[in-house]
């Protein structure tokens, strides 16, 4: 039974922490370190990836805890960065796990592939024309992705939008199954396409997927009992309100609510590069979706969150397409033992999972907001970064940093101060007496 509650992982020596994600997921330490070794990616294996290969780009790999979901928990692969978000996911995650957990249901993965025609003459002629042979059209779609078809998916129903000027678009509705499924449903567009304009007339378009893709939605809500809600100075009903209120300016400004959302971001975009789909995809399916959730009809926030009785309650709705088959999967260890680490079974559970990452993200920004300011925690531990920048290596790291985040220095200048501060002191007593 895996856990995701694993206190004090963040403390513990680094090989260490490998060796407890190895036992919680029941897999021998060697195989984490063989697909995690040189960041997950051979540079030969890059080179038969993408052009131009000349070597491969690290980042680090890290786990998101306390993550429990419909009563389940997982332990949630995220590559990233930017210093503080895995652990303030962590930490929002464990708030909401006192609530109950995350709620979450993912839609069929149904995608879209689009088929673009202009010069239509006569719109409603060529509507009913491509209505009345939708099952026909459906046909053609399925003779071209066999093997989705006989995974169960397929094509699922075929609409026809007029966008006026003589342009109509056919949607074509693909269900993907566990593929993320942007090659299926662009080989559907192609198959399709020639049919369509034959039965419209006008010149046939443009023939691709949606990054749209608001058939396939994923809806979280969260409850957050006010007691684990407080901070330093701030008692669990203040927090709230002030998260409330926090949700109700991104509602009714768009320059808050892409900040609102970037954070949202910040836990599904590791989610789905740790596990090998494509980020930009999700980022332009999410943001097109935001443009209409505002509380006057413009970009709005994904997340909100209300009080309910004795706690700060959210609910997010967004679309994310992400697959468990095909793609990089095929050909990346580390993927591969994300999904592992993950243990989902779906594409449609993978996303649910990233998208509850997500909402923890959302709360752990609007929480310090509320609270004592974002700047607080998040530099606390970019100056671990800033001391390796500056060359502190082994058990120097969390000791400059230390100095420097109790200076209120948090500067590459200040970290070197503090390394030769350290190195002179040899054990560190004198500068501990400055």
């Amino acid at each position: 039974m895996v856990t995701s509650r694993i206190p004090g992982f963040y403390k513990v020596p680094l090989d260490d922490r490998r060796r407890m994600a190895a036992a919680a997921i029941g897999v021998s330490l060697a195989e984490l370190d063989d697909a995690l070794a040189l960041g997950g990616l051979s540079a030969r294996t890059a080179d038969k990836t993408i052009e131009n290969v000349i070597g491969t780009y690290a980042m680090p790999f890290a786990l998101a805890l306390n993550v429990q979901m419909n009563g389940r928990d997982h332990l949630v692969p995220m590559v990233v960065e930017e210093p503080s978000v895995v652990a303030a996911a962590s930490n929002a995650a464990r708030m909401i796990r006192a609530g109950g957990g995350f709620v979450a249901e993912a839609d069929p993965p149904v995608m879209i592939a689009q088929i673009q025609l202009d010069q239509i003459e006569d719109a409603d002629r060529a509507t009913a024309a491509i209505t009345h042979a939708s099952k026909e059209l459906c046909a053609l779609a399925d003779a071209a992705v066999p093997n989705l078809l006989a995974r169960g998916g397929g094509a699922r129903g075929v609409e026809v939008r007029d966008l006026g000027e003589g342009f109509l678009v056919v949607h074509v509705l693909v269900d993907c199954r566990d593929a993320m499924g942007a090659n299926l449903v662009n080989s559907v567009a192609e198959a399709v396409g020639d049919r369509v304009r034959e039965l419209a007339g006008g010149r046939l378009g443009l023939r691709i997927l949606s990054n749209l893709t608001d058939r396939r939605m994923v809806r979280v809500r969260a409850s957050v009992p006010f007691d684990v809600l407080a901070a330093d100075g701030f008692a669990g009903p203040e927090v709230a309100e002030g998260i409330a209120r926090a949700s109700r300016f991104a509602e009714l400004d768009p320059h808050r609510a892409a900040t609102h959302n970037k954070g949202i971001m910040n836990g599904v975009d590791p989610v789905a590069i740790a596990t090998g789909n494509d980020w930009r995809a999700v980022e332009a399916g999410a943001h097109a979706f935001a443009s209409t959730r505002g509380a006057h009809g413009n970009y709005g926030p994904l997340c909100t969150w209300k009080i309910e009785e004795q706690a700060c309650v959210a609910s997010m709705t967004l679309p994310l397409a992400l697959g468990t088959v095909g793609g990089t999967l095929r050909v990346h260890p580390g993927a591969r033992l994300s999904l592992r680490l993950l243990g989902v079974q779906t594409a449609s559970e993978l996303a649910a999972v990233a998208a509850s990452v997500g909402l923890a993200s959302n709360l752990a920004a609007v929480r310090a907001l509320a609270t004592d300011g974002i700047q607080r925690g998040h530099m606390a531990l970019h100056a671990r970064s800033v001391a390796v920048a500056a060359g502190a290596e082994g058990d120097l790291v969390e000791r400059v940093a230390s100095m420097i985040v109790e200076a209120r220095d948090i500067t590459l200048e200040a970290a070197k101060r503090a390394l030769v501060m350290l190195s002179r002191a040899g054990d560190g007593a004198t500068v501990l007496e400055d």
